[in-house]
């Protein structure tokens, strides 16, 4: 009698425990859709938008903005140099190891006023062009400087911020061009992880100082029409994980269990 009134209390005692750490089960699950009153409140923060208004090409070519890093390459006639040097020649013919394009592979940043620090030409607003009209500013600028000099803008710091659906395991993947489709990056971020959900994936997007958010579905061929939506930097695309409440709870209460059994166990070896 004594030894089912202990047990009794024991199994009471674990799920009370049970009960209290279930409260961090699935707790790093993000971006919840809120519920209620909840959701009336978030929606000034985002705006739900179908993926079948998305085209899949790019509608504007890619605008420098604050906080872009790029390389720059300046050389003087029309290339020349460059030309020569990927030849390993100089202008005279002969062999040359000398690099004579300028400012080639320096990273530099636009600051929060839209200028970026060139060198010999000094702040140039940037921010807001495309790459092709920052090449054209700054080949009427250089100009005053060299003849017809060749520039290269390239950004180094498009990128793609993927949650692939298991936590803890989230990637930044970096745009090597416009064109970069959604399965693409999702490739390059290794695929989606064995708990994430193919058909909850949410495309983030900063469109006209408001997120909007894309929900797409791949679990289905149908999903065919959405992988190659183009992504653009600064997205952020996050993959739904299942919960797995059941096996989180037994993962969080495996030790007690454990740690009642020993006790039941010596209970009944002492008081048997």
């Amino acid at each position: 009698m004594r030894f089912l009134k202990t047990t009794k209390y024991l199994i009471g005692l674990l799920l009370l425990v049970i009960g209290v750490s279930s409260c961090g089960i699935n707790s790093d699950i993000m971006f919840r859709s809120p519920k209620g009153n909840d959701n009336n409140q978030a929606s000034k923060y985002y705006k739900i938008v179908s993926p079948d208004s998305l085209k899949n090409q790019p509608v504007k070519d890619y605008r420098l903005t604050v906080d872009d890093r790029f390389t720059l390459t300046v050389s003087p006639n029309d290339g020349q140099q460059i030309v020569e040097n990927l030849a390993g020649l100089n202008a005279a013919g002969t062999s040359s190891s000398t690099n004579n394009t300028m400012y080639k592979n320096m990273e530099y940043t636009i600051r929060t006023d839209g200028y970026v620090n060139l060198p010999m030409v000094g702040d140039v607003h940037l921010s807001g062009l495309t790459i092709k009209e920052s090449e054209d500013k700054l080949r009427e600028l250089y100009s005053k400087l060299y003849i017809n000099p060749f520039v290269i803008i390239n950004v180094v710091n498009k990128r793609v911020i993927v949650f692939p659906g298991g936590g803890g395991d989230a990637k930044v993947v970096y745009l090597a061009n416009n064109n970069t489709r959604l399965m693409e990056v999702l490739a390059e971020a290794g695929g989606l992880s064995q708990r994430g959900k193919a058909k909850s994936i949410k495309l983030m997007r900063y469109v006209n100082n408001q997120r909007i958010i894309i929900p797409i579905d791949l679990s289905t061929l149908n999903g065919l029409a959405y992988a190659d939506i183009i992504v653009q930097g600064n997205d952020y695309i996050y993959v739904d994980p299942n919960p797995r409440v059941l096996r989180e709870a037994l993962q969080q209460a495996a030790p007690f269990f454990s740690f009642i059994s020993t006790v039941l166990l010596l209970f009944n070896y002492f008081f048997k």
